[in-house]
C-alpha cells in the first residue's frame, strides 16, 4: 500500500467519525423528544377513551331508565326518570 492511499483512507475515516461524534446528542434528545410526544398522546387518547366510554355508558343507562319508565309510567316519564335517577346516585347532565 502506498503513503497516499493510507492518508486517503485516514481522510475517510476521519470524515465518517466527525458527524457521528456530533451527531450523538441532538439524536438523542430528538429520541427524548419523539419520546415525550408519544407519551402525551398517549395519556390524552386513553383519557379521550375513558370519557368517551363513561359518556357512553351513561347515555345507555340514561336510555334503559327512560324505556322502563315509558313502560311503567307513560304518564309521568320525566318525573319517574328523575327519579330512578336520584335513587341510584347518578349525576345527571
Amino acid at each position: 500500500m502506498s503513503i497516499s492511499a493510507m492518508s486517503n483512507q485516514q481522510d475517510i475515516q476521519s470524515a465518517t467519525l466527525v458527524p457521528d461524534s456530533t451527531r450523538g446528542h441532538s439524536g438523542g434528545a430528538w429520541l427524548v423528544v419523539q419520546w415525550m410526544v408519544g407519551t402525551v398522546l398517549a395519556f390524552l387518547i386513553g383519557s379521550w377513551l375513558v370519557w368517551w366510554g363513561i359518556n357512553l355508558q351513561r347515555q345507555f343507562a340514561e336510555d334503559e331508565i327512560k324505556g322502563a319508565c315509558q313502560r311503567m309510567m307513560p304518564e309521568s316519564v320525566q318525573r319517574c326518570v328523575d327519579t330512578v335517577t336520584i335513587q341510584r346516585g347518578v349525576a345527571r347532565r
